[in-house]
């Protein structure tokens, strides 16, 4: 099932269909500032196991997740004044940043070093989507399970991979280029994958 939804001004209505089936253990692809994601509730790991099913990946890879705001993300990380100072500068925007979980992030999200990859997108589709469900939402970039090839169409999402999917929100076109991944652990920042965004600040 394909959804559209207005990139500039999301319809509630729609919004609150796409949530609705989050909140049901389902698994979406919906648009961001970078590539069109997978995702579904942070909260539910039934949901979560069917996403590492779909990608092929290792349990030693934790995917990362959307929150709405930086508030949002003081509950799911432990923000220091330097890397809220930080985010404030780049959010919403086409980062991830890389910190330490809270406890209120569920165990299968968590690296060994108990850290977790947070994005705040420049979209107001999934943001207003993570809003209105009350938790972040998984992102990982929609992949063909064979090829491992980025899907950058709602139609190529669906074709390819729409068997595992609940809903593909359809929100036009995205920019089909990756986030630039910024540790800040222990206040040191350091540039992990060079993507979209100005990465400036960190060049060492």
């Amino acid at each position: 099932m394909i959804l559209e939804i207005n990139p500039k001004h999301p319809e509630p209505r729609k919004i609150k269909k796409v949530v609705e089936v989050l909140a049901n253990g389902g698994v979406i692809a919906y648009p961001t500032d970078t590539y069109y994601g997978i995702g579904c509730d942070l909260l539910n790991k039934g949901a979560i196991e069917k996403i590492y099913q779909l990608k092929r990946r290792s349990h030693q890879q934790p995917f990362s997740f959307i929150c709405s705001d930086l508030k949002n993300i003081s509950e799911y990380a432990q923000v220091t004044n330097y890397a809220y100072k930080t985010m404030k500068r780049l959010l919403p925007g086409p980062y991830t940043f890389i910190m330490e979980g809270s406890r209120l992030v569920p165990k299968i999200m968590l690296t060994k070093r108990q850290t977790v990859g947070i994005r705040v997108p420049d979209n107001p589709i999934c943001l207003a989507i993570v809003q209105e469900l009350g938790h972040p939402i998984i992102s990982t970039s929609a992949t063909d399970p064979e090829t491992n090839g980025i899907l950058s169409t709602p139609r190529e999402i669906q074709d390819k991979i729409g068997h595992a999917l609940s809903m593909t929100v359809d929100g036009g076109n995205v920019p089909g280029v990756a986030s630039s991944i910024i540790s800040l652990i222990d206040d040191t920042p350091e540039v992990l994958r060079v993507g979209a965004g100005d990465i400036s600040a960190f060049s060492v």
